[in-house]
């Protein structure tokens, strides 16, 4: 327990961590910076240390560290342990772009491991051992990255090869739409050579329908539904006796598209509920990570060395340098 209570403002620590925050990439490493306390262990707190240091000298190397897409998708994964539950598109879009962020860091942190014949690893040449300790046995899911690939365009929509069904309805609808949107011009041009409607007049959407906008005094000159009017009451929209039942049509389609994704949503979601344990102890490895990379941030902003200890009780801190630490 540390006494007084606000022991923190008395020293300036709490600036401390607002400022780690701000080097934060995401609320992962922010998380961290929150719970980081006061140590005692000696050799912890040296491990700490040169994690820090050997982030630094990444940080000032050549080579860019894979520090983009820290996304924390943990609330969504826990969510999922309940079934028939299932990720939304924006959700799957952050996964997979962390879970690749994930990989690359990895990859990156496990350069200099020398293998056997069969691909074991016989030891570790390269300039992070430390992080490199970090990364050790951390899963990572590179076929979960290409499921979603499978799922998900470059933009996190749903593909409409995501199922052979999907594309199907999107066939459909696409053709049922250039349908409808040939008939109302063709229609429109005819009102317009008639004097119904305004040379300048396109067809407009009201209530998720395509429409023909018409003067009132005038609406009778077309057979077909009125939808709405103007807010100044001199347009009535009207929906053509022609495309009608393509215009109901595309709200079934439309429909039929919405239960498709979640079908698909939700069984992808069900083919990675089994990892769940898994991919969050793989998020706690990107929160640390960010944390390291915050306090190595912060070190460089303040041109800080690391303290020499000599094993009475100290905190695990980069920043010896830092004014409010004096």
């Amino acid at each position: 327990m540390i006494y007084p209570q606000n022991f923190e403002q008395k020293i300036g620590f709490d600036e401390i961590r607002r400022l780690l925050k701000g080097h934060c990439l995401s609320t992962l490493g922010q998380e961290k910076v929150e719970q980081m306390q006061f140590m005692t262990e000696l050799q912890a707190i040296r491990q700490r240390q040169e994690q820090t240091r050997e982030f630094i000298k990444i940080m000032e190397g050549e080579e860019e560290f894979p520090a983009q897409d820290f996304f924390d998708v943990r609330p969504a994964i826990r969510r999922i342990r309940v079934e028939g539950t299932y990720l939304d598109e924006n959700e799957l879009f952050d996964l997979k772009r962390s879970l690749a962020t994930l990989i690359a860091i990895v990859q990156f942190l496990n350069k200099g491991n020398d293998e056997g014949e069969e691909g074991e690893t016989e030891g570790y040449h390269g300039p992070y051992p430390a992080l490199h300790r970090l990364a050790e046995g951390v899963a990572v899911f590179p076929q979960i990255v290409r499921r979603i690939d499978g799922i998900l365009d470059r933009y996190g929509k749903i593909k409409d090869t995501a199922s052979t069904e999907l594309l199907r309805i999107r066939r459909e609808l696409a053709a049922t739409e250039g349908s409808i949107s040939r008939t109302l011009h063709s229609i429109l041009r005819s009102a317009q050579q008639n004097g119904i409607v305004d040379k300048d007049v396109a067809p407009t959407m009201r209530d998720g329908r395509l429409v023909i906008p018409v003067a009132p005094a005038l609406k009778r000159k077309i057979k077909g539904i009125v939808h709405d009017e103007s807010a100044t009451g001199r347009t009535v929209f009207i929906e053509p006796a022609e495309v009608v039942e393509a215009n109901n049509r595309i709200r079934e389609l439309e429909g039929e598209e919405r239960r498709e994704i979640i079908r698909i949503l939700q069984e992808f979601t069900a083919e990675i509920r089994p990892f769940q344990r898994e991919l969050l102890d793989s998020y706690e490895f990107l929160a640390e990570i960010d944390f390291i990379h915050a306090k190595a941030g912060l070190a460089r902003q303040f041109d800080a060395i690391t303290p020499d200890l000599k094993g009475a009780p100290l905190i695990d801190w980069t920043l010896a340098r830092h004014p409010l630490l004096s």
